[in-house]
């Protein structure tokens, strides 16, 4: 069955979702949803949606021609075979997510997704028409040269995508047990959150097995409430604004900063190295850079060695 299919009849499961969510706030917790942050994040969609169908095109026949002349192995069908399909692919979005918050250049693209204050089921929605262009497709290519084929590729990627949807919400508790195996709405509040203790934490898709292998995970505190949004807020509900924002001051910062390597860490650093290097200069008596409205960082504190003066330095930043 042509998994597209399945997401485009899961589409309305989806908008039924928000608005059973979005009843069951109305009284409780009335600033849940906003009438402006949700049709920004529906148009943001939109445009996501558009950008991928486009990239599809060119990006689809490359996995076949990696497929057709480089794979070292051809997969079995079955269940066995969707199992390994699903667990590597699995582990690569865990790549992809966690390079996504240390990488200035795929942060670019994934700030969208952090940048609202509020998390509901429709933050899910907010995605960046520029995933194509950061890059997010070349951490599908293993998949092709170990014996995937493209329709297994698209396929799997876009129900990890749709599993992602139900995590994004406040009404679920946690969920016992259930969280030392699988993602959950409060691991990923944790994830969402911009609290110094979040901060790059929690990049799980489905399986939430490789943030406890590799040390990113952490458990959403009673005691500390997650607050969401990016460390510099972007208070704009423009989609074009919230999309291009960080692109505009990364190429800003690139073409001002001195030097090749400045220029190399403004682009692929880690998101909140712009910040150290401007206190850097300060301390030293120069003068720094204007400031490039909307930075917000990705979230330093797991990143490793890259990190500097990550904690609560960046966003936070699906």
């Amino acid at each position: 069955m042509n998994v597209e299919l399945i997401l485009l009849a899961l589409a309305p499961v989806f908008v039924l979702c928000i608005g059973v969510e979005a009843w069951y706030w109305r009284r409780r917790r009335p600033g849940m949803y906003s009438l402006k942050d949700t049709v920004s994040n529906a148009t943001l969609a939109l445009m996501h949606q558009g950008a991928d169908k486009l990239a599809w095109l060119l990006i689809v026949p490359f996995y076949a021609w990696l497929y057709d002349h480089h794979r070292l192995y051809t997969m079995p069908g079955g269940w066995l075979g969707f199992v390994l399909l699903f667990v590597v692919q699995d582990f690569l979005y865990y790549v992809f997510h966690r390079a996504s918050h240390r990488i200035r250049w795929l942060w670019a693209a994934h700030v969208v997704h952090h940048s609202s204050e509020r998390l509901n089921l429709s933050t899910a929605f907010r995605q960046s028409l520029m995933y194509p262009v950061a890059g997010m497709w070349l951490f599908w290519t293993p998949m092709a040269l170990i014996g995937f084929t493209p329709t297994q590729i698209v396929g799997v990627v876009l129900l990890n995508l749709a599993f992602q949807f139900f995590v994004h919400t406040q009404a679920i508790p946690k969920l016992g047990w259930i969280e030392y195996v699988l993602n959950t709405p409060s691991i990923h509040r944790a994830h969402h959150a911009r609290n110094p203790r979040y901060i790059d934490r929690n990049y799980a898709g489905v399986l939430v097995v490789w943030d406890r292998m590799f040390g990113s995970y952490v458990e959403e505190s009673e005691t500390e409430p997650c607050e969401f949004g990016i460390v510099e807020p972007i208070r704009t509900h423009n989609p074009i604004t919230l999309t291009f924002h960080e692109w505009q001051a990364m190429a800003r910062d690139a073409l001002t900063m001195p030097g090749w390597r400045n220029k190399a860490m403004a682009l692929f650093g880690p998101p909140e190295w712009r910040r150290a290097w401007q206190a850097a200069q300060v301390a030293a008596g120069q003068t720094a850079t204007p400031s490039a409205g909307g930075l917000s960082g990705g979230v330093g504190g797991v990143g490793g060695a890259g990190d500097v003066g990550s904690v609560g330095a960046s966003r936070n930043a699906p």
